[in-house]
């Protein structure tokens, strides 16, 4: 029997709540072939950073499903009301449960959840825009990336790290234009491996599925590689050569 996921036919909506699209489809798609992973590792807290309609919250809770004896605690966050209570209909609907909160990507819940969380899913809003649309009111915030589409990303990354524990995985939607490869090679420098594992394109966009996950190799070679030279001004300089390629095959690839 097939894992469930959320059903459109159940979805809750809103005017202004981003209804599921190509990018959740890509999300929930790139969970599910990653499901055996999931359930051996045993998540005790999963969380979605902008949930919106729900459909990827919900979905996740259902394809961890009763397989998972263990189970998890859910937990969504938007800064949009609309999909706050859109999110909780949708998870009702499917018999789901989840704490959902308004709130700007996790702010107020960083010291509670503080290295607990086992599972953070993203949607970000990815499409490069005008920066004047980025956090604009209205269903615009759900995609307006501002320049390279990567102004709320940017923002979220930080946060994630602050809030994935020791065995955290972070699976994120980006664009061809998000630059992928250096949003790697970046989380790469806070002790990340990562590896896309799901690609996709469509009329519109290309789309890569990236799971992050702390590795001490990785962080051992990102120190390994940084020398720091004292400049006249005090300033620091980074050397050392650097395959960005590596960034795809380190780390444990049952994760």
């Amino acid at each position: 029997m097939l894992p469930k996921i959320a059903r459109i036919q159940l979805m809750s909506s809103h005017p202004q709540v981003y209804d599921p699209c190509d990018d959740s489809f890509a999300l929930v798609d790139a969970l599910l072939a990653d499901r055996s992973n999931l359930i051996k590792h045993r998540p005790s807290i999963c969380m979605e950073i902008g949930c919106g309609s729900g459909y990827v919250i919900t979905s996740l809770s259902l394809l961890l499903g009763k397989e998972y004896s263990g189970g998890a605690y859910y937990i969504a966050t938007d800064i949009n009301p609309h999909a706050v209570t859109v999110t909780r209909e949708t998870l009702e609907s499917h018999g789901c449960h989840a704490e959902v909160v308004n709130t700007d990507i996790a702010l107020g819940l960083e010291k509670r959840l503080a290295r607990s969380v086992d599972v953070i899913v993203v949607n970000p809003p990815y499409v490069p825009t005008p920066e004047e649309e980025v956090g604009c009111s209205g269903i615009a915030a759900a995609w307006a990336g501002g320049e390279n589409g990567r102004r709320v990303i940017d923002r979220i990354l930080p946060v994630a790290d602050g809030l994935l524990s020791d065995k955290g995985w972070l699976y994120l939607v980006t664009l061809a234009a998000n630059n992928p490869l250096e949003l790697c090679l970046e989380m790469r420098k806070k002790g990340y491996a990562s590896r896309i594992i799901l690609q996709r394109s469509t009329e519109e966009e290309s789309l890569h599925i990236i799971k992050f996950w702390r590795d001490s190799d990785v962080l051992m070679d990102a120190n390994e590689r940084v020398t720091v030279n004292k400049t006249g001004n005090g300033m620091a300089s980074e050397s050392a050569a650097f395959s960005p390629f590596s960034i795809w095959r380190r780390g444990n690839q049952n994760v």
